[in-house]
């Protein structure tokens, strides 16, 4: 699966309108991307977008399940 640079910046545009206050799993990001009419395929798309972006941009907590942290642009 190729991650497109757009898929993240999908991902990153509406959890930064969201501002949540905790880490998200990729199950709620998924949740609030398709409240937000972003159609992505699974939490597993979630997790690998998100999992090759960790370092400047996102923040991976290694809890079970991973959360994730998304840094604003």
């Amino acid at each position: 699966m190729s991650v497109h640079r757009g898929e993240f910046e999908r991902i990153q545009d509406v959890i930064a309108s969201v501002e949540p206050d905790e880490p998200l799993t990729a199950r709620e990001i998924l949740d609030l991307l398709e409240e937000h009419g972003e159609a992505f395929d699974s939490t597993h798309q979630i997790a690998t977008i998100l999992g090759r972006c960790a370092g400047s941009e996102v923040e991976v907590i290694h809890e079970h399940p991973y959360r994730y942290r998304i840094y604003p642009d």
